[in-house]
Formats: structure tokens, C-alpha cells, sequence
């Protein structure tokens, strides 16, 4: 099967959404922090700039597609924990690698952006 025929590449195929639920900015950041079960509030401190809006729909996308668990918490502070479940602690590797990347070629891709932006 040649690869202009490969079903990953068809407009239809399940792994484009896929994609874009779980490789998307917040989503890789929220996994990263849930290293460790969090309460919600806690997952809002550690990523400046996310809005509770946005934290909680990518909260519920992630939810949704079995990376993390949400369970509400009973007692004076009620409050939602959430955490990784098994399917969402096996992309702590490739996302590692994936950060680690980003930041060892970071200054390279910086200076290709601003040579291109003054063209």
C-alpha cells in the first residue's frame, strides 16, 4: 500500500481528531501537570495564561477520551481532582521527548522565525 493511500492521511480518518484533541497546546501542558492527582484550582495556578473556561473544556476533551479521571471531592472544601489514567500516563514519554526537543532547539527555531519575519 503506498503511502498516498495510507488511511491516516484521508480527511476521515479518526486519528486527525485525535490528534488535535490531545497534541493541542493546553492538553499537553494540563497532562504535564497531572504528573500527580490536582484539584482544579491547583491545575489553573501552575499554567499562567489558561482561562477556567478553556481549562475546563480541555479538562472535559481529555476526560472524554480517557486520559484523565475526574472525582469530586466530599468534605468542608468540596472541590475536583483530577489524574492521568493509564492511557494518559503513556504519553508522559513521547510528551517528555517531545518538550525536550522543543527546548534544546528552541533558540534555532527562534532565530529561523526571525530571519524569515524580516524577509
Amino acid at each position: 500500500m503506498s503511502a498516498e493511500f495510507d488511511p491516516i492521511y484521508r480527511a476521515d480518518c479518526p486519528s486527525r481528531t485525535i490528534l488535535d484533541q490531545i497534541a493541542d497546546r493546553w492538553s499537553t501542558l494540563v497532562l504535564a501537570v497531572l504528573r500527580e492527582p490536582r484539584r482544579f484550582n491547583a491545575i489553573k495556578r501552575r499554567l499562567d495564561g489558561i482561562t477556567q473556561r478553556v481549562l475546563t473544556q480541555t479538562l472535559r476533551k481529555l476526560e472524554r477520551n480517557g486520559m484523565v479521571t475526574r472525582r469530586v471531592i466530599d468534605g468542608p472544601q468540596l472541590g475536583v481532582e483530577y489524574a492521568l489514567t493509564p492511557l494518559g500516563r503513556s504519553l508522559q514519554e513521547p510528551f517528555a521527548q517531545l518538550y525536550d526537543w522543543t527546548v534544546d532547539h528552541m533558540n534555532q527555531i527562534i532565530a529561523c522565525q526571525e530571519v524569515y519575519d524580516t524577509r
